[in-house]
């Protein structure tokens, strides 16, 4: 199955958390593209983040990132 638009900007907004840590979050502001806004509603839907604007990732949204931390760097290489 490969990734489409929506996956794309799923996986966009999940690296910009740090997720080797517990104590960082974000804010995504209501300027923000509304592919982005979409995103974050879906991974909180998801159990990945903590509020619908960002927050904090979860236990899953921490396993989440990490693997796609780990799939980029494999297709950057």
């Amino acid at each position: 199955m490969p990734f489409n638009a929506d996956i794309t900007e799923e996986l966009n907004v999940l690296a910009l958390f740090n997720a080797d840590t517990t104590q960082g979050g974000l804010k995504i502001h209501s300027s923000a593209r509304a592919e982005v806004i979409a995103a974050a509603k879906r991974l909180f839907d998801k159990a990945l983040i903590t509020q619908v604007d960002g927050g904090y990732l979860t236990e899953l949204g921490r396993t989440a990132a990490g693997h796609s931390e780990d799939l980029l760097s494999i297709i950057r290489d």
